[in-house]
């Protein structure tokens, strides 16, 4: 949400911060400035997201945002849609070499052509405005850096 200056002009909204704390043996909690948790661990921990899930579910959700646009100006505000992703890790390159999504929506309403326009529109969209999906597909430079005071 934009900021409001002293005149009432909007300015850019506040940057999030965003970080993760131990809470326990490869148990984490990721926190926002914004208030937001997620629990982050295992597998074998019932009740947390694995990275590797926090990712595929970053890229189904920014997918179903991208497409919401869209998909509303034709159905309206109040349809159902689901964004499945899926996506096997390479164990042994530590990686995941495909992820594939699937987004369930009912066009029924639709005739044929005009469905296959409004699939058009958002894989348009999706591939313009999702900036995970963007990020994955290009790569992107990781660094660490470590701030070892206490």
């Amino acid at each position: 949400m934009a900021e409001q200056t002293p005149d009432n002009t909007a300015t850019a909204p506040a940057h999030t911060e965003l970080w993760v704390e131990r809470t326990g043996t490869r148990l984490y909690t990721g926190k926002s400035s914004r208030g937001a948790e997620v629990l982050i661990g295992s597998e074998s921990v019932p009740g947390v997201f694995t990275p590797g899930e926090l990712l595929k579910i970053a890229l189904a959700a920014c997918t179903g945002m991208s497409s919401d646009f869209p998909i509303s100006r034709r159905l309206g505000d109040n349809y159902d849609a689901t964004v499945r992703v899926s996506g096997a890790a390479d164990r042994e390159n530590e990686v995941y070499p495909q992820l594939d999504e699937v987004l369930e929506l009912d066009l029924s309403e639709l005739d044929a052509e005009a469905q296959q326009r409004l699939i058009t529109l958002v894989e348009r969209s999706v591939d313009k405005v999702c900036t995970v999906g963007r990020t994955l597909k290009a790569g992107t430079k990781v660094t660490l850096s470590f701030d070892t005071e206490a």
